[in-house]
Formats: structure tokens, sequence, C-alpha cells
């Protein structure tokens, strides 16, 4: 455990914070911070060539209490979770499609997401949890800067699709307490045909490994709330059992037996999944049933409280 929590004050207090802001910052102009890697300027309006379609500033759909997270980020006040739009990747299953797909946002300056950080502080939240962070890290480190010269002291939970650059996740340690990636999936085959990413399952291991290097296996303190770790969400989706076992074996055998799991039960057909069967069905009882001994098998036993 950091010598001072939340881990980013102790950066803050030695100016390595506003550092790396602009370290990040100064990577728009050619940008290769997410694992697309399009070195696009950024700085330019409309960012032409960026995959993400994100320029200067970051695009918010909403900021709010969240009160159906893990029980372990929402605890009784909710998790104070920002829904960043335009993801890096493309799923055609995408549970949040307004937002990942069809960029349902604003642009806001690094002045007014200080604000929202600083909003959900006030309201009692127990994290700040940003949603598909992976392209706009610059803005975030950004804005943290502002927060926390403004009084921000609650953690910082990176909820991401898992496609991250593990040399973006080292500017970012010491700075998120919580990492909470998704791992998908792990066939090269399932990842260019649904998120066109083939390589997403070697970038997700491999950004899932640094995540673990920089803050190991999910503690909760008394009360039962996140303080510090990763915690692995893993959507089940239907016909897909096979890399359900392949991901479980991944997390047991080459990050921890004691990797903290949220097995998801909440597939259902939106986006572009009516395209693409067997995505086009919801996820039965039985396949999610066979999901978690899937899980318990491969020798994983932390699962998340819902």
């Amino acid at each position: 455990m950091s010598a001072e929590f939340p881990s980013y004050l102790a950066l803050w207090r030695t100016g390595q914070l506003q550092q790396r802001a602009e370290q990040a910052l100064a990577a728009l102009s050619d940008c290769a911070l997410c694992p697309r890697q399009c070195h696009a300027n950024r700085l330019e309006e409309p960012p032409t060539g960026a995959f993400c379609r994100t320029g200067r500033l970051a695009i918010v759909s909403s900021a709010f209490p969240h009160h159906g997270e893990e029980y372990c980020l929402r605890g009784w006040n909710g998790s104070g979770t920002i829904f960043l739009c335009n993801c890096n990747l493309r799923c055609v299953f995408c549970q949040n499609f307004d937002i990942s797909w069809q960029a349902c946002g604003r642009p806001v300056q690094a002045e007014t997401l200080a604000r929202m950080m600083l909003r959900l502080q006030q309201s009692g939240c127990h994290n700040v949890n940003f949603v598909t962070p992976s392209h706009v890290v610059a803005q975030i480190l950004e804005a943290l800067v502002i927060a926390v010269e403004q009084g921000l002291r609650i953690p910082l939970v990176y909820n991401t699709g898992g496609y991250d650059r593990v040399e973006t996740l080292r500017l970012l340690a010491g700075v998120f307490d919580i990492y909470m990636p998704d791992l998908k999936l792990l066939d090269p085959v399932a990842a260019k045909t649904y998120m066109n990413a083939e390589d997403y399952p070697q970038v997700a291991c491999d950004a899932l490994r640094e995540m673990h290097r920089q803050v190991g296996v999910l503690e909760l303190d008394s009360s039962g709330l996140a303080r510090r770790g990763v915690l692995v969400r893993h959507l089940v989706m239907p016909g897909h059992l096979e890399d359900t076992r392949r991901v479980m074996r991944f997390l047991a055998r080459e990050i921890s037996p004691d990797t903290f799991v949220n097995v998801m039960a909440q597939y259902h057909p939106a986006g572009y999944a009516h395209r693409y069967p067997p995505l086009d069905r919801p996820l039965s009882m039985a396949e999610y049933r066979e999901a978690l001994r899937i899980a318990k098998e491969e020798g994983l036993h932390r699962f998340a409280r819902e």
C-alpha cells in the first residue's frame, strides 16, 4: 500500500503529476498513446486520422454517482462515474453503443472535467470512475492536477476495455489506485471480427500484466470497499465459452489465482450484434453457470459481489 492514499497525492506533492500531464499532452501532436498508434495530430480540430475521433478535449457523456457497479466500488454512496465518448475499441456488441460509437456527449475543458470530479467527491462517492479512458489519458491527467489542487482526495478507477499501451500505462503508475479492465476474449480471429483489433488478446494481456505490476491484487478495506488493485471484468458472450476458459486460465496462471473477477452475465445483443451470430442472442443462464464453473475450475476464487 502506498504511504499516501490516494496514491496520486505523492506525485502531486513532488510535481511529478504535472510533469506526467505535460508529457502526455505533448504526445497528442503525434498521438500513439493507445495501441491504435494513429500518429494523428490531436491538437487539431477535427483530429484528422484519429481512430478515437477525439481531439484536444475529452468528450464526456455523463458524470453521476453510479449505484450499479460492483459493491466494492459503489458501496453505499455510489461510484463517481464519468462516461467518456469514442472508445478506442469498436466492439460490434458494445453495451454502451450510443456513448462509444455515436459520441453522445460534449467536449469539456480541463477545468470542467476537474469540477466533475470534485462534485462527485462532494456528493459522497467513494471514487472517481473513468469509463473508457484509454484515448484520453492526457486530458485526465491535465484535469487531475487542477482537481487535486482544489481538494480531490478520493481514489481513481481506470475502467477500461483493456486495449491499452503498456507505455501509456507507465505514465499512470502512482496515479490510479484501482484498475478495472474488461478482458473480453483471447481469440485473435474473434477480436478482429468483433472489435476491429486483431491484436487485442496480446495487447490486453500485456496491459493487465502492467496493471498488476503497479497495484497488485485487489485490496478491500474493513467496509468491503476497494482501496487498491486490479478488478477484472469478463463479459461472458453467447457461444464463446472457450474464450472464457482462455481468459480464466490466463488470469489464474499468469496474473494470480487471487485475482478479483466479475464474471458478468449482462450480455444482450446491442449495437451491430444482430449481424454477428451467435452474438445475436442473449446469454443463457446455462452458459453463465458454466462460465462460473470454468472460472473456479481454472483456479480462481475471488468473485465480485453484485
